[in-house]
């Protein structure tokens, strides 16, 4: 299912423009680059930004208003601050929507797997997007993986297993494993095994620290027997 556009405004941003005073007025520095169009720094406002990528995500196409132009991107790469986690920078990319492209897509895990209610399984995911190539007009926000086929603790679900639009071409790996059931944890088994490793290894090294001790007594013992015997002294 595709999405329609989302709408986001732009300014064009001076490079000698303080990036900490923009971020500090509410706005984030930006880059749009791409498919036949030269690099330009811009500038979004922060919340507008925070709700047009909270709708469109990384694989929506997005409507970005510019100096009286409208261009087409993805919202390609975004930067955050390591202590507030916020936006401080976004890399804008220019589509084509005659040509195909790549990008990747958020697996959306929908249901519930049988082998985790009804035996005590453990959803083990490998991996949380797919890349496709297609238009740019039928680049899907995300797809779906239903859970319903996990019935049992040997079930899994591949690559070639989810549905994708007609439209739409998967790049991964047909045979790749997206998610897959653990069979529950035998608890007193581990600590049972945990409690006989730990013997074995205490045994090992009270017999490794009587081996030497052995076999010097065992030395002396033949170095004794070996040695002449010491003739009486004769006066």
């Amino acid at each position: 299912m595709t999405k329609e556009k989302t709408e986001l405004k732009a300014e064009e941003r001076d490079v000698k423009t303080k990036l900490k005073a923009l971020r500090d007025s509410g706005r984030i520095p930006a880059v749009i680059y791409g498919h036949k169009v030269k690099n330009q720094n811009l500038s979004v406002d922060a919340r507008e930004f925070e709700k047009v990528f909270k709708k469109a995500g990384e694989s929506t196409v997005v409507n970005l208003e510019t100096g009286g132009k409208s261009h087409s991107v993805l919202i390609h790469d975004i930067q955050y601050h390591f202590l507030t986690s916020k936006p401080i920078h976004i890399d804008f990319y220019e589509v084509s929507m005659t040509e195909k492209l790549k990008a990747k897509v958020t697996l959306n895990f929908v249901g519930e797997a049988p082998a985790v209610k009804t035996s005590g399984g453990v959803l083990v995911k490998i991996l949380n997007e797919l890349e496709v190539e297609c238009l740019a007009a039928d680049l899907p926000h995300s797809l779906e993986v239903s859970l319903d086929a996990l019935k049992t603790l040997t079930d899994t679900i591949h690559v070639k297993d989810v549905k994708v639009p007609a439209k739409v071409k998967v790049v991964n790996n047909p045979e790749d494993l997206i998610i897959k059931v653990q069979p529950p944890r035998d608890v007193e088994a581990e600590l049972a095994k945990g409690v006989a490793d730990e013997k074995a290894v205490v045994e090992a090294v009270v017999a490794a620290s009587e081996k030497p001790k052995a076999e010097g007594e065992e030395a002396a013992e033949g170095a004794k027997a070996t040695q002449p015997a010491k003739e009486d002294k004769k006066e």
